[in-house]
């Protein structure tokens, strides 16, 4: 445990003196923010007062809050190291140190993007303070319980990029994967929350990754409830215990696969 708390904090310090780079970053939230707030604003303003729950205020708070967590999580490690570990024999090196190279790869994500998140979330705040207005009923008490779904959430999500890079030890390139998946919880659960989709298809959503990655933590944002986050909070456990095991199994068979091969 030790050595990953050891990544953890020299990437952490290591990613400091990158801070300036998040401008860019920082530029295109704006212009997404701009985009999607006067969007929304334009469907309510046929004096809609209220869409599928959602008062014009909600709306455009969850919008923001999903757009931090999508803008404050994202980070090319996840797709590109172990992709390229594979495809250029590196993870033959890697897998042979003294960690497991899965659990570094999830630790320094996790490294890399903690200010990032933190910075995002502290501009997001001042941004939707600024335009919108105070978050409709929100009560600090229930910050920590949001905490931990945004956490439990993004490991989800983490995990999910690795176990569609493994899929490189089988394919020459995992990357339309990457780009189905992203554009999935892009557009599920971040642009539009799950009521805005037809009937039929919000209990099909509801179990994708999208409920536990994106949705699940924003809703609290904006309409906690005890019973919510206990359902989400389970829902997450259980796509952890889910998904830490088919990863697990994947990048087994992918190690033999590079064994039996050869290296």
């Amino acid at each position: 445990m030790r050595k990953y708390l050891h990544i953890y904090k020299s990437t952490l310090i290591e990613n400091l003196n990158y801070i300036g780079s998040l401008v860019l970053g920082f530029i295109n939230f704006f212009v997404m923010m701009y985009i999607f707030l006067n969007l929304w604003q334009y469907v309510y303003s046929d004096n809609s007062n209220v869409i599928n729950g959602y008062s014009i205020d909600k709306m455009l708070w969850y919008v923001l809050f999903a757009e931090i967590l999508w803008f404050g999580t994202r980070n090319k490690i996840l797709i590109n190291d172990i992709s390229q570990d594979i495809k250029t024999g590196n993870i033959a090196y890697n897998i042979n140190k003294p960690y497991n190279y899965i659990i570094y790869i999830i630790v320094r994500y996790l490294s890399e993007i903690t200010i990032k998140f933190i910075l995002f979330l502290i501009i997001g705040i001042a941004i939707g303070i600024l335009f919108i207005g105070p978050i409709p009923n929100f009560n600090v008490v229930n910050i920590p319980f949001i905490a931990i779904t945004v956490f439990l959430g993004t490991l989800i999500n983490a995990i999910i990029r690795v176990g569609l890079s493994v899929l490189s030890f089988w394919i020459e390139d995992s990357s339309p994967f990457q780009w189905i998946y992203d554009k999935l919880i892009l557009v599920v659960g971040t642009i539009f929350p799950i009521e805005m989709f037809p009937a039929f298809l919000q209990p099909i959503i509801s179990c994708t990754p999208v409920y536990v990655i994106t949705y699940g933590p924003t809703k609290l944002v904006i309409d906690f409830s005890l019973g919510m986050f206990i359902n989400i909070f389970i829902a997450q456990i259980i796509y952890l215990i889910i998904l830490i095991a088919i990863v697990g199994i994947l990048y087994t068979k992918g190690v033999k696969k590079l064994n039996v091969s050869g290296g």
